[in-house]
């Protein structure tokens, strides 16, 4: 399985690119907190066991292979799309405009882009696009793993203020018991307003 996820890589490496940058983003289905994109770039030949679709993946699994990935990549970065972004630009453009900041930070120099899904924008750095790509490429499955690992990381910590919404356990998805907080006590400052949140009432807070 490790060598079929490779596949991609492995042609693009064979034509001379250097800087393969894997990107994927995490959290376009969420009523609450930012969407989260990642991007990873693995020197030729690079190899890594268990690097599949992120929602795949047990917990302690993802954490563990986060470790080797940072440890063998030779360059990633995570990086955040705002709640105003997204309620400005809509979910889809947010997200890929989430997956450009990983490709134009300082440091990135990606000579091609392996894109999970089918759209992106106009980029001077050529690319595909590859539905279902956390699966079928190891450096966007990487990348799928440290953007989920940051985003479930950052919305138990919100839990904390908010501990009626269990984003400890839906990291902002639209569960029953998240969409019963919603009715019961409003909405909060994550919450994207540009979703259908099934309330107009604001949070207040005791």
């Amino acid at each position: 399985m490790v060598e079929s996820r490779l596949k991609i890589e492995k042609q693009l490496w064979k034509e001379g690119f250097q800087r393969i940058m894997g990107l994927d983003e995490v959290g376009r289905g969420c009523l609450a907190g930012p969407v989260v994109a990642a991007g990873v770039i693995l020197k030729a030949g690079t190899k890594i066991e268990g690097i599949r679709d992120s929602k795949q993946i047990s917990e302690f699994e993802r954490f563990e292979i986060e470790k080797e990935i940072k440890a063998k990549a030779l360059f990633y970065t995570v990086q955040e799309g705002s709640l105003a972004e997204i309620d400005e630009l809509n979910i889809l453009w947010a997200s890929i405009n989430t997956m450009q900041k990983c490709v134009e930070i300082a440091g990135a120099n990606p000579d091609y882009l392996l894109v999970d899904g089918n759209r992106y924008t106009t980029s001077l750095v050529p690319f595909t696009c590859v539905v279902k790509g956390d699966d079928k490429s190891m450096s966007i499955g990487a990348a799928s793993i440290l953007a989920k690992n940051y985003r479930d990381r950052l919305m138990r910590k919100l839990a904390t203020e908010y501990p009626e919404y269990k984003w400890d356990e839906n990291v902002g998805y639209p569960t029953p018991a998240h969409k019963q907080a919603l009715q019961t006590f409003g909405f909060t400052e994550y919450h994207r307003k540009s979703f259908k949140l099934g309330t107009t009432l604001a949070y207040k807070k005791k």
